[in-house]
């Protein structure tokens, strides 16, 4: 009974994901208000059941659940619904808005529809509360890069708009190209800082509870080449030898390599036994 319950949270999740989606496309591009206001409440509702599955499956495994692939994936999800929210109450910018919702239904998909096992990867001898705190860490600067990304690619639709001075209504409700500069800053600073407390919890996790560790295991090396990665980027640009667009470009290309290493680094990690 409390599978099918689940399953049904599930489905009602995804279909009023979905046409929040179609409301928020028809404000996006008709500027209909009324189809914004039932997105945002439909996409509220999103939340609700997303947060009522981690209380639920809290309350079945007596941990705060993340220590799965499927469970990593629902709270990257419900932290991007959480992130849209805050930016359509706060900053009330439409496009980034829509952009994260669509990245959210995203893995809210693959969460609904991926095979959902026991969650025994992680024993309970391997729990601990830098466990948590890792993990906690490494999706939250997950949803930091994510914020990147998304504010990247409004950043080189604004430069193109502007560049050939294709302007119309459609565009009006973007925020500024410095605006959009200044939010892919600031979400980049918040990553690395986040990322970085993440692997030192982590390895030290590892090391305090493992047998053995190799410093060659999948994982390991992906998340630091993109702890690199980040922190070149920001030295590059603190010399600013990297501005414009093709600052733009390569964190939408960073943002693609945390996303590989989130799925298939965890899947040939000899000892990240998500699942």
């Amino acid at each position: 009974m409390a599978d099918l319950t689940m399953t049904r949270l599930y489905e009602v999740m995804i279909v009023l994901y979905a046409i929040s989606l179609v409301f928020y496309f028809t404000d996006y591009f008709y500027k209909q208000v009324r189809a914004r206001r039932i997105a945002f409440w439909l996409v509220s509702f999103v939340w609700m059941i997303q947060s009522a599955i981690i209380i639920l499956t809290f309350v079945e495994t007596k941990r705060f659940p993340i220590l799965s692939l499927s469970e990593g994936i629902l709270f990257y999800s419900w932290l991007l619904v959480t992130l849209s929210i805050i930016l359509h109450c706060i900053a009330r910018v439409d496009l980034p808005v829509f952009i994260i919702n669509i990245l959210g239904f995203l893995f809210a998909s693959i969460f609904t529809f991926m095979p959902k096992r026991p969650t025994g990867a992680v024993g309970d001898t391997l729990i601990s509360e830098m466990l948590f705190i890792h993990i906690s860490f490494a999706i939250l600067s997950y949803a930091a890069f994510t914020l990147t990304f998304v504010f990247a690619i409004l950043y080189l639709v604004l430069y193109r708009l502007l560049k050939k001075k294709k302007w119309s209504h459609l565009w009006t409700r973007l925020p500024s190209l410095q605006q959009t500069s200044s939010w892919m800053n600031i979400s980049f600073f918040i990553g690395i800082p986040m990322l970085f407390i993440s692997l030192i919890l982590g390895f030290e996790w590892a090391l305090l509870t493992l047998e053995s560790l190799s410093i060659f295991d999948a994982k390991i090396i992906g998340s630091f080449i993109i702890l690199i990665l980040y922190c070149f980027i920001l030295y590059v640009n603190r010399k600013s030898k990297l501005t414009g667009t093709t600052y733009a470009w390569v964190h939408i290309y960073a943002y693609l390599l945390v996303v590989v290493n989130f799925f298939l680094g965890s899947s040939l990690s000899r000892f990240h036994l998500w699942y």
